[in-house]
């Protein structure tokens, strides 16, 4: 169905599928990308098989591989949850709200560590609504402020990648962090003992 223009995925599968076909191509039209993914209104019983929560920190779990274009992954926030800030590694970055609401505070690239890191804006993301972030745009932290419910969003990574910057607020040091994912495909994936990071 299309809505102005806009193919509308009336279900998750429908939105993987619209969205492999435009990552198809080698060139991505940033404003398509978010207009398919705003059209897609969230409904619980197609992503719930991905929703895993997790007491301690947000968790990332793996939806779909895009054939190597790209990654979709559901992050699920329980409460007070929230990631480092951190860049994205030359990559493009959508998120889509599913549930609940997450806190997006934009910061400036630190011009040189040891001072603190420069907070630009911050705003609130509401559920179906997306957000964009690459790293010309600059550096972001997302977080659930919420005391009282969970969140649960949508992110799409072109290319995938591996690892991430990750900044200290006060001193603007960067170290390097893992990707890791949860779960994969609805599957806890193996529990590791080595300590990772894991950001968005």
């Amino acid at each position: 169905m299309e809505t102005h223009g806009v193919t509308k995925a009336k279900t998750l599968d429908e939105l993987i599928q619209i969205l492999h076909k435009i990552f198809a191509s080698d060139r991505i039209n940033v404003e398509e990308v978010q207009d398919v993914m705003e059209a897609y209104d969230s409904n619980v019983d197609d992503w719930k098989m991905y929703s895993k929560f997790d007491k301690l920190r947000y968790t990332r779990n793996l939806v779909d591989e895009g054939n190597g274009k790209f990654n979709l992954i559901l992050l699920c926030w329980g409460e007070g949850h929230g990631s480092s800030i951190h860049d994205h590694s030359d990559s493009h970055c959508f998120m889509k709200m599913l549930q609940g609401e997450l806190k997006e505070t934009l910061f400036d690239w630190p011009k040189e560590e040891g001072g603190q890191m420069t907070e630009r804006s911050h705003k609130i993301l509401k559920e179906n609504t997306v957000a964009y972030i690459n790293d010309s745009i600059g550096l972001h932290r997302v977080e659930n402020v919420s005391h009282t419910e969970g969140s649960v969003s949508l992110h799409l990574y072109s290319p995938p990648f591996q690892t991430c910057q990750v900044f200290d607020q006060r001193t603007s040091h960067k170290t390097t962090a893992q990707m890791t994912f949860w779960s994969k495909f609805g599957e806890r994936t193996p529990f590791t003992t080595t300590a990772t990071k894991e950001n968005n």
